[in-house]
């Protein structure tokens, strides 16, 4: 030890001769340390944090892990050594050192800032693993909360490089407060809209949302502070600003899936030329049919009644009530329906007349499928109507369709017309 110490004094006394080769010297072998901290922290801690995470059940520990909270918190380490062991480097002015310490501040300064950042994503990722998150986001709020933490954290980094207190830049706040009111105009707009729809439960993660003037029809996929972003049913991404969807209308398709049926709206048109009352032998018919045997029979119970109190001396058809084939069709459409299991009888079951027009006599099918999912829905409503539009001549009944050029052209065919 003895001519260790004396190789040390000998050192140290010849060095200080040399202040400038002490102060270089100072200054690496404080870099040096400051880099095996940081190696340590860096590589060997963290890497340790991730292994024992990955080894846990839990996952809010893989989402610290993800958002590099540690790793962010480890570049704290060499800062605080440079701020303190570069008081022991010889030959430093105290400008020098104080200039040191300022930076280093302001160094740490945003790194905790950048890791209490990272600290918030991982809180929104372990949140939104649970149900209430679909229905009660928080990512919005969050996003918020990093605003004011950018800012605080800004102030502290400059109050720190400039060597003065953060209560003086703050004072200095009042005369800006109308920029920061212009700059952060659709960031407040946007805090209220999210606090509007979620307070409301206006929009959801997984809701079909409808907005054609923004072009979006799809799933939302994302409901953030500032934007809400749509996956459109032909996969692509319409992002929309939060506050148009308090200021302007949309429809949201979640109360149809949330009621496990889907609605079937559509009309078949007649030619209303083609209307007309049955005959003997098509009652006959139309009795063998197992969907209208029992409303045949109840017709003609009810129609015989009505019909014998009436004065028909005369013995007049036309004073007779009678079955006509588009309510024979219609009840027949009834009974096909309601016989369908894929049609929900909970929910409104109606099949109506609709006023006739121009283009024939619309008889208008409004029902519910008991299932939201879209292929199957299609799928439902394209069996029911390929069979009515196959039946309908059965009923004596013909589908109104405007002439096609193949009509046009079949009738300049036709005998006894000239060109």
């Amino acid at each position: 030890m003895d001519p260790l110490k004396n190789l040390l004094d000998i050192v140290s006394s010849r060095l200080a001769d040399y202040p400038l080769i002490a102060t270089l010297i100072g200054v690496i072998l404080l870099a040096i340390v400051a880099l095996i901290a940081d190696f340590i922290a860096k590589r060997q801690l963290v890497r340790l944090l991730r292994g024992l995470a990955k080894r846990t059940r839990s996952t809010w520990d893989d989402a610290l892990i993800g958002q590099r909270v540690f790793s962010r918190f480890a570049k704290i380490v060499p800062a605080v050594i440079v701020m303190f062991g570069a008081k022991w480097i010889p030959g430093l002015s105290d400008g020098i050192l104080q200039v040191i310490e300022n930076v280093a501040l302001a160094y740490m300064a945003l790194m905790i800032m950048l890791a209490l950042g990272a600290l918030m994503n991982a809180a929104n990722s372990i949140y939104e693993q649970y149900p209430v998150a679909k229905d009660q986001p928080i990512k919005g709020y969050l996003q918020v909360a990093k605003i004011v933490l950018y800012i605080v954290g800004a102030i502290l980094v400059i109050s720190a490089l400039l060597g003065r207190s953060p209560l003086l830049l703050l004072s200095g706040f009042g005369a800006l407060t109308a920029v920061l009111m212009l700059v952060f105009r659709d960031t407040i707009l946007s805090l209220v809209a999210s606090i509007q729809l979620i307070g409301n439960d206006m929009v959801r993660v997984g809701d079909w949302i409808e907005m054609p003037e923004s072009n979006a029809d799809g799933d939302v996929i994302d409901v953030a502070l500032h934007t809400i972003k749509v996956q459109n049913w032909d996969k692509t991404i319409t992002t929309i600003p939060t506050y148009k969807l308090i200021s302007e209308s949309f429809r949201n398709w979640r109360g149809m899936s949330e009621s496990g049926g889907r609605r079937i709206k559509r009309s078949l048109l007649l030619d209303q030329n083609s209307i007309r009352f049955l005959t003997d032998d098509e009652t006959a018919k139309f009795k063998r049919f197992a969907l209208l045997k029992d409303y045949i029979e109840t017709k003609q119970q009810e129609l015989s009644v009505v019909n014998a109190a009436l004065d028909n001396t005369e013995g007049a058809n036309v004073n007779l009530r009678r079955l006509t084939n588009i309510g024979t069709f219609r009840a027949y459409v009834v009974n096909y329906l309601s016989n369908r299991t894929d049609i929900s009888e909970s929910m409104t079951f109606l099949v109506r007349q609709l006023p006739p027009g121009a283009n024939g006599l619309p008889i208008e099918i409004y029902i519910f499928s008991n299932t939201t999912e879209w292929v199957a829905y299609e799928n439902i409503q394209a069996d029911i109507f390929d069979h009515l539009l196959a039946i309908i001549p059965e009923f004596g009944l013909r589908v109104y369709q405007k002439p096609s050029g193949m009509d046009v052209r079949a009738l300049e065919g036709s005998p006894g017309l000239g060109t």
